[in-house]
């Protein structure tokens, strides 16, 4: 009898432990613009460069200059694959020389 209600204790606290570590904080615009902008500041094609970045429930809209077409789509791209985003529209817009 003890080791069953050793086992079953168990089983429940790995239960618990499980769901606590599944349990995801709530998507925030907030937390989108920081995620967003640290992934574009790292990105070795878009270079962080001068990209705004607004969030409005989810949709997220990027602004801003950049030195070439292939940093515009790759901006869209990361945007894109941060959890959380339902929609981007991409404003950037070419600087040139």
């Amino acid at each position: 009898m003890k080791i069953k209600r050793l086992l079953q204790s168990f089983v429940l606290s790995l239960t618990l432990l499980s769901a606590a570590f599944a349990a995801k904080p709530p998507v925030t615009d907030d937390y989108l613009v920081d995620e967003i902008r640290s992934k574009l500041a790292s990105d070795q094609i878009v270079k962080g460069g001068a990209i705004e970045v607004e969030v409005h429930d989810g949709a997220v809209v990027l602004k801003g200059k950049v030195e070439e077409e292939r940093q515009k789509d790759k901006a869209e791209k990361v945007a894109k694959k941060v959890n959380g985003v339902k929609s981007v529209k991409n404003e950037i817009v070419l600087s040139r020389p």
